[in-house]
């Protein structure tokens, strides 16, 4: 009787103590709102049943900063991938010890950004990250002098490309099934895009569609767009191929990248590689840009423009929808 009485009283003191530390912590909220959770209580700080085992560690969790509870960077891509392509991927959980999303039927680890299937994880080492650069900005840059420490960096990274590690493949070929030529030949249909043929990936092509309905629109009103669409020379998409002086699968490989030439460039420059060897010295008022309605009726719909790329590429756009997620960057959603 005496022990249930005990902790009858043990567990009133431990109740009352919840309810004075939320009452206390109401209270200083409401005088200074601006005050961060971890300072709400102070070390020297004595509240009711404070010293009692195992409150101190409820309170904690209770009040742990919002901070605490951020995804970690694994996290924030597996699952931008899940929503970048539903359908294809249908599931993302943490398992084995990282996390990991199943494409097609196979899981895919994170694996350091390498997105690697079980079965190939003692390759890893073998690759580099892909390129998900979660920090794509929403609106253009304003373009700086490089000092001379950022054109070493850059001179130096022109000079190593050829010897970086391979991007992992795994991921996209197995999301677009192309793992040769001939199984990525199997998935591209020649398509008419602004007046211009284009041979791009199947399952791109309503995407092109809705972002030439959204330009063709934009251009009635919009002087500027309809001469850039006027002057549409050619354009590039699929190509079996690695991305220029790499040894990594491009995305033209898989049919998901389209490259729009003008007639005229009037001098300006499209690509770092062809812009001679101090490209990085280039503004942005020397190079070829399309109009901004034009960037942004192909990022609504999950494109990249390689205009925003450090190592620059005004020309291309490439369908990765995960990057936007990342970014922050809202898509119009197309229905599947």
């Amino acid at each position: 009787m005496r022990a249930s009485r005990g902790i009858f009283l043990k567990r009133s003191v431990i109740f009352i103590g919840l309810i004075l530390a939320a009452g206390i912590a109401f209270a200083i909220g409401i005088v200074n709102p601006h005050t961060e959770q971890q300072e709400i209580l102070s070390p020297g700080m004595q509240i009711p049943g404070m010293q009692i085992p195992g409150f101190q560690a409820e309170l904690a969790v209770a009040l742990r900063p919002a901070e605490d509870f951020q995804p970690s960077r694994a996290e924030r891509i597996t699952r931008a991938l899940v929503q970048a392509y539903p359908g294809r991927i249908t599931q993302v959980e943490f398992r084995n010890g990282d996390w990991a999303v199943l494409l097609r039927g196979t899981w895919f680890y994170y694996a350091g950004g390498r997105m690697m299937p079980g079965q190939f994880l003692y390759r890893m080492d073998n690759y580099r990250p892909l390129a998900f650069y979660d920090s794509y900005p929403r609106y253009m840059p304003a373009w700086t002098p490089p000092t001379p420490e950022q054109a070493d960096r850059f001179r130096g990274a022109s000079a190593s490309r050829a010897a970086l590690l391979p991007r992992a493949p795994y991921f996209f070929d197995t999301l677009y099934q192309a793992r040769s030529r001939e199984e990525s030949s199997r998935r591209v249909t020649p398509i008419n895009f602004l007046g211009r043929r284009v041979t791009v990936h199947n399952d791109i092509i309503q995407e092109l569609e809705l972002v030439q309905a959204r330009i063709m629109a934009a251009a009635r009103t919009d002087a500027q767009v309809q001469t850039w669409v006027n002057e549409i020379d050619r354009m590039y998409g699929w190509n079996w191929r690695n991305v220029g002086g790499t040894q990594s699968r491009s995305f033209h490989a898989y049919g998901v990248a389209v490259d729009i030439i003008p007639r005229n460039l009037g001098g300006r420059a499209i690509y770092w590689r062809w812009a001679g060897p101090n490209w990085w010295n280039i503004p942005h008022e020397r190079r070829h840009h399309p109009p901004d309605a034009v960037v942004q009726a192909f990022e609504a719909y999950g494109f990249v423009w390689g205009g925003k790329w450090s190592f620059f590429d005004t020309i291309h756009f490439e369908f990765r929808p995960e990057v936007m997620i990342l970014a922050g960057i809202e898509l119009t959603t197309v229905a599947r």
